[in-house]
């Protein structure tokens, strides 16, 4: 199973399309994002993460750096590096300064080739710094 191309498919979709209804195509009814350590259970309310994740950065660039996966196809590995402007990400004053951040996403895929479950890591830290900066 290619599950690098499923994987890749799903950024081009949904991240750099911006389009979270996209992602019905992709993940199971069942689908589970742990982010920061919380789970979103459920292929509805992950598409209403994504929504409400979009409205907090103006001008959404999403760039994949790499993707890679195991013997089996069952584990995607990727890094990726999000753009653009502040709309009040993190909490902050939505002033439109230019943000850029990375992350890694590993993801658990069905053999029949749907995203089961994904785990999110973001350099959240930094930057709540750079947009907290005086």
């Amino acid at each position: 199973m290619d599950s690098v191309k499923i994987v890749e498919e799903f950024w081009d979709a949904v991240w750099k399309a911006r389009d979270p209804d996209a992602a019905s195509r992709f993940v199971a009814d069942d689908f589970v994002i742990t982010t920061g350590g919380v789970d979103i259970v459920g292929k509805e309310n992950f598409i209403a993460w994504i929504r409400q994740f979009l409205t907090k950065i103006a001008d959404f660039q999403f760039e994949v750096i790499e993707t890679f996966q195991n013997a089996d196809g069952s584990r995607v590995a990727s890094r990726w590096r999000v753009t653009g402007k502040n709309n009040g990400l993190l909490g902050t004053e939505p002033d439109q300064n230019p943000i850029s951040f990375t992350g890694t996403a590993v993801w658990a895929v069905r053999e029949d080739g749907r995203l089961l479950h994904n785990w999110v890591e973001r350099a959240t830290w930094e930057v709540f710094q750079q947009l907290t900066r005086g």
